[in-house]
């Protein structure tokens, strides 16, 4: 209720001390007292182990509802409380489901997908919902009011194509396309390699002519691996890369993005997070990982013994929507120590790999699903949070096209 409505509270059991309050009060639990706003407490907020939970989706005037309660006086038909902790503590990743192919929880496992709600902040809407329940109840209470925000960010995976890959790479590419018989990508390797034409993937100046434009402060999140199957970003001791990111640094906030041989793995974490730190000679604190692989809860207990304070992994990479139910940040409630941490979560709402690779979708397709999310964030006064990729602005290949889909979510996504 602080961040949502910015409303302090004080939590008592003790009744006397309780009814002896005179400022906006109401009752969490199995009964109401006299007069006093009720709501009807479901067993999850009391119950100190990890169980498997029996939700209970329904619909509560148009907007899901889960953990039902059955009770006259109260003020809702749900348990708004428990039902906004399970989706933000993250709840259901605590408990067994079958990964994916790099150890992910998938969207079609959560609750919101399979009610077909996951393109809908649902927690915004009860939030909602109890702003108005509090200003019927308590005349002259002031409530924070929220502000719609538009966050663009950038993960670098491959910050050039062709170009600063070292011969060995550059070769056994060549190799490759010989094998395959691609004569017109090696015919494009020798003309950027030979400066005849420009990096497909290089397409900094253009989001720094965005940047410009509109006004916008983004987010990048740089790959800063030893290279690897998974991991095949330009050389971490390149002088070339080095530029570009302190570059990125002068106009942009820069974050770690935590290799997928990282995954688990702290120590290597913290030297990927370190390598970028002396680049850019400021403490990193922002991530979002690789292939967007997290695994609750150690997955955030590594960063946080990073000094990392903030994460923008939260969404899913095979569909658009709210993998925590809500339309901007909050912080991460540790389940397994039942405290809440410093780290702050940015959930992201859409990718353009999620639209080009997972949903299939064309160009224009793409900018109606973009529009239809951003208009959700928007009702609710929430933060939108893009996830794009430096090649997918190249405009060619399977890309092509698409350029112009970045420019439509730009324009839509501006306060």
């Amino acid at each position: 209720m602080e961040e949502q409505l910015g409303l302090t509270y004080e939590l008592t059991v003790n009744q006397a001390t309780f009814e002896q309050f005179q400022g906006p009060r109401f009752v969490y639990g199995d009964a109401p007292l006299e007069n006093d706003l009720f709501f009807k407490t479901s067993s999850l907020l009391f119950e100190r182990d990890i169980l498997s939970q029996d939700v209970k989706p329904f619909t509560h005037e148009g907007i899901l509802a889960l953990f039902p309660v059955y009770h006259r006086l109260s003020a809702l038909p749900f348990d708004i409380f428990s039902a906004a902790f399970y989706l933000l503590s993250r709840y259901e990743e605590y408990l067994p489901f079958v990964r994916d192919s790099h150890g992910r929880f998938e969207a079609s496992s959560s609750i919101l997908h399979q009610t077909g709600n996951l393109d809908k902040p649902v927690v915004d809407y009860w939030v909602r919902k109890l702003r108005v329940i509090f200003a019927e109840r308590f005349s002259g209470l002031t409530m924070k009011q929220r502000t719609y925000t538009f966050v663009p960010t950038y993960d670098i995976d491959a910050a050039w194509s062709f170009l600063h890959k070292g011969i060995f790479r550059t070769t056994g590419a060549y190799l490759k396309d010989l094998s395959a018989g691609d004569w017109g990508n090696m015919k494009l390797r020798t003309s950027v390699l030979r400066k005849k034409q420009s990096d497909p993937f290089d397409t900094f100046d253009l989001q720094l002519s965005l940047q410009k434009e509109f006004k916008l402060r983004p987010a990048y999140f740089i790959l800063f691996a030893d290279y690897a199957v998974n991991d095949k970003n330009i050389s971490v001791r390149n002088p070339y890369f080095h530029k570009l990111i302190r570059r990125l640094g002068d106009y942009a906030e820069v974050g770690i993005h935590p290799s997928y041989n990282s995954f688990m793995n702290k120590p290597k974490l913290k030297q990927e997070i370190d390598r970028l730190s002396g680049v850019l000679n400021r403490p990193v604190t922002m991530s979002r990982q690789h292939f967007l692989r997290m695994n609750l809860p150690i997955a955030y207990h590594n960063l946080i013994d990073s000094d990392i304070t903030d994460d923008y992994t939260m969404g899913y990479a095979s569909e658009p929507g709210f993998r925590a139910g809500v339309a901007d940040s909050f912080q991460f409630y540790d389940l397994d120590n039942d405290l809440m941490t410093g780290l702050r979560v940015h959930p992201f709402q859409l990718m353009d790999g999620t639209l080009c690779d997972y949903l299939k979708l064309n160009p224009e397709a793409a900018i109606i699903k973009a529009k239809e999310i951003i208009n959700r964030v928007r009702e609710v006064d929430g933060t939108f949070i893009s996830l794009w990729h430096n090649e997918s602005l190249s405009d060619s290949k399977r890309w092509a096209g698409w350029l112009k889909v970045y420019h439509e979510l730009i324009r839509e996504a501006l306060p």
